[in-house]
């Protein structure tokens, strides 16, 4: 009998797999250090709020940045193609479930205005903050410097999946070590889930590297083409990848985890995997001073042939300050995020960022389960 080759399949794990080990040592939580920088720019706060139309505008540009983060500004997005935003997001919020796709594309075909994209860079500056704007691959070569002009600190090039090589019919493509000569601010790039595609990317000079495929609330890209990682996997196989490439060439390239992240405890597991940031969407679409009003919709739902996202209502929990830093009377570690890593790195021995990659991770697929029977509604 002919035994067939079958493709191997490999386990990979998602943040309600996983939990972590209490360490040998411990820290008290104020001893600890959240620090994180990418080139030069240094955040207190290891978190960047997600381009997204829903989550970032100037204003929240400024709010974040009070709190020691960084938000990055969607240069395809509403921003950049409407002086009213205003009256758009009403627009967008207001509409009927099975209608706001349509609405949604057609919004998003208003051409890009260069004097908008300058205009809002220059309105984030005015609020204190460092600005870091999103572009797509497709966009980067007439986008990013007309942001980098007016004075964006950041450029962040971002689809769906990114890689080092690529086929297409354009005479010449996006090349990353180009851009690097085009704009004089930090590049980062996403998104990725894999060692070597990430090893490949940062070989090109990049200075950041987002990870992520499909996790986030708002988007639908896993059911609609069935691609992505869990984001436990794809965080620890990147962040091996940096750990790889900082050995062979002696420059550190953070890596930043994007999407799926909900709690406190998704965050920290984030960071025990091996991140140096997360990346943040729906949980800060949550916060009154965010543009959405209490929605949320994914990055590619208007894409005109193939939505991949999707309108949620998240509804307001609290300032932007209860949800990063508390106080909160909330017990499901929605809010108080920052608090909630502390106290985590406290408990593993950890006083820096870098020494929480250093925790050890178990599998524990009960672990959300274990004991809780009264909260899981069966009392």
């Amino acid at each position: 009998m002919v035994v067939p080759q079958l493709k191997q399949i490999r386990r990979t794990y998602g943040f309600d797999e996983i939990s972590i080990a209490p360490g040998e040592l411990t820290v008290n939580p104020e001893m600890t250090n959240t620090d994180f920088s990418i080139d030069g720019i240094s955040l207190s706060t290891p978190i960047l709020a997600a381009a997204m139309d829903a989550v970032v505008s100037p204003k929240f540009a400024g709010h974040m940045s009070e709190l020691g983060g960084m938000a990055v500004l969607n240069l395809e997005g509403i921003q950049a193609r409407y002086e009213n935003t205003e009256e758009i997001l009403n627009e967008v919020v207001t509409s009927p479930q099975e209608e706001v796709t349509r609405l949604l594309q057609k919004l998003y075909t208003e051409p890009i205005k260069d004097h908008l994209i300058a205009a809002r860079v220059e309105e984030t500056k005015r609020n204190g903050a460092k600005c870091a704007v999103s572009v797509t691959p497709a966009s980067t070569k007439r986008l990013a410097p007309v942001a980098a002009e007016a004075g964006a600190d950041m450029i962040v090039v971002q689809s769906t999946v990114t890689t080092a090589r690529h086929i297409s019919t354009s005479q010449v493509g996006l090349r990353f070590p180009e851009l690097l000569e085009m704009v004089n601010v930090p590049v980062l790039v996403g998104n990725c889930v894999g060692f070597d595609v990430a090893l490949e990317l940062m070989e090109t000079g990049i200075h950041g590297l987002l990870v992520g495929v499909g996790p986030g609330a708002a988007c639908t890209t896993r059911e609609v083409t069935g691609v992505g990682v869990p984001q436990v996997t794809a965080t620890m196989d990147c962040a091996a990848a940096r750990d790889e490439y900082f050995k062979r060439s002696g420059r550190y390239v953070p890596v930043i985890t994007d999407g799926g992240i909900r709690t406190g405890g998704d965050l920290c597991k984030s960071f025990a995997c091996g991140a140096d940031a997360v990346m943040l969407g729906t949980p800060l679409a949550q916060a009154k001073e965010a543009p959405g009003k209490g929605y949320n919709w994914g990055m590619a739902n208007p894409h005109p042939a193939l939505p991949r996202g999707t309108r949620v209502n998240v509804g307001v929990r609290g300032t932007l300050k209860e949800i990063l830093f508390g106080p909160t009377s909330l017990t499901d570690g929605t809010q108080n995020l920052i608090g909630a890593l502390r106290v985590c790195m406290g408990m593993v021995g950890a006083q820096t960022i870098k020494e929480m990659h250093n925790a050890e991770i178990i599998m524990a697929p009960s672990i959300k389960t274990e004991g809780k029977f009264y909260q899981l509604g069966f009392g």
